[in-house]
């Protein structure tokens, strides 16, 4: 579920898109058996690095919160629960630290950070047991023997704050996004006007293919235009001129590297496919 959260932070603490008041969370709830619980959560870790990894993160910090001073629940469930937290991440390999009495009153819980472009934490994917729900709904299961029983009930966001992943996403690459994640990843460039029309298939051949693509047509030197898309970190340009138009080619550049030759407009598109499906 997406859904907005708010909290009423101290305006001293609010920063940009990191801590807001009101902000977008990925919640999920898991509802298991006692036997059930450590494999749930070794697969929501095993989805939550998949997730970060697939965006770049390489460099995590994990951390296990403990029972606090007040908590619901007895201490048999909380041993279990923490147990079980502890135990899928040596499962995974994966150094950690213990935030003794760092958990919610009502369960202990990990907590995933990832690092900024200037090396502050912060804390995005959490997955946190919940003693408390379950009791104040009165949800039970059936279980084997017949019996009705309270489960355990996992809390997990993968993302956490949608506006808070964003801004480390767009810091960590300093706007630089690789190609599959860049909002627009082709600018078609027309030297003059005489090349529009072909500029416009080129464009729609792209958009077909499923690429995110705009075009400059503005009555500026092709210095400029490049520039404006290297400014904006649009990974490729494609560069249009007579003889392109003629051949119909392009002349293909990319963001910080310049000049890759003149291709035609289907070997472009393998390219891109290429370097989309390997990220």
């Amino acid at each position: 579920e997406l859904g907005t959260v708010y909290r009423y932070e101290r305006s001293g603490v609010l920063h940009g898109l990191m801590r807001v008041r009101g902000f977008t969370q990925d919640d999920a709830h898991i509802f298991a058996r006692p036997d059930q619980v450590e494999d749930e959560i070794l697969g929501t870790l095993e989805l939550t690095f998949f997730m970060l990894k697939r965006f770049g993160f390489e460099k995590f910090e994990v951390y296990v919160s403990t029972k606090p001073e007040k908590y619901v629940g007895d201490d048999s469930m909380w041993e279990l629960a923490t147990d079980s937290l502890i135990k899928a991440v040596e499962s995974l390999r994966l150094d950690y630290k213990v935030d003794e009495g760092g958990g919610a009153f009502y369960g202990p819980k990990i907590d995933v950070k990832i690092r900024d472009a200037i090396g502050r934490e912060w804390q995005c994917s959490t997955i946190q047991f919940d003693f408390n729900l379950p009791e104040r709904f009165d949800i039970t299961y059936r279980d084997r023997d017949g019996k009705d029983k309270r489960p355990y009930m996992v809390h997990r966001a993968l993302l956490g704050s949608m506006e808070r992943f964003f801004g480390v996403l767009i810091e960590h690459y300093a706007g630089n996004f690789p190609m599959w994640l860049a909002p627009v990843q082709v600018m078609v460039l027309p030297i003059t006007d005489a090349q529009n029309a072909y500029a416009l298939k080129v464009m729609e051949q792209l958009r077909i293919e499923g690429f995110r693509v705009q075009g400059d047509f503005r009555n500026e030197k092709i210095g400029y235009k490049i520039s404006e898309a290297e400014r904006q970190k649009v990974p490729y340009m494609l560069i249009i001129g007579r003889r392109e138009a003629e051949s119909e080619t392009v002349s293909l550049r990319k963001h910080g590297e310049g000049d890759k030759g003149v291709f035609k407009l289907e070997e472009v598109i393998q390219l891109f496919k290429k370097e989309v499906s390997s990220n």
